[in-house]
């Protein structure tokens, strides 16, 4: 079943595509951000999974939606 990624804002730009299907279910947040980019996740990068704010050493689970993306601001 895998993992869904989606990616917000700038992220989303960079690399071109708003969700990604990952067939095999990465061990963690951080596993799974491995599987899109070979650098680590700038430090402002904030993860969630299944619409709630996790750490990026929190385990996955098969089905698991993740979502990466910049901080918010406003004004």
């Amino acid at each position: 079943m895998g993992i869904t990624i989606k990616l917000f804002a700038s992220l989303r730009e960079q690399f071109a595509q708003d969700e990604l299907a990952i067939i095999t279910t990465p061990s963690t947040v951080q596993a799974a951000w491995a599987c899109i980019s070979p650098l680590s996740p700038p430090a402002n990068i904030l993860a969630a999974v299944n619409h709630e704010y996790v750490p990026f050493d929190h385990p996955l689970r098969d089905g698991d939606e993740v979502a990466f993306f910049p901080p918010v601001t406003g004004g």
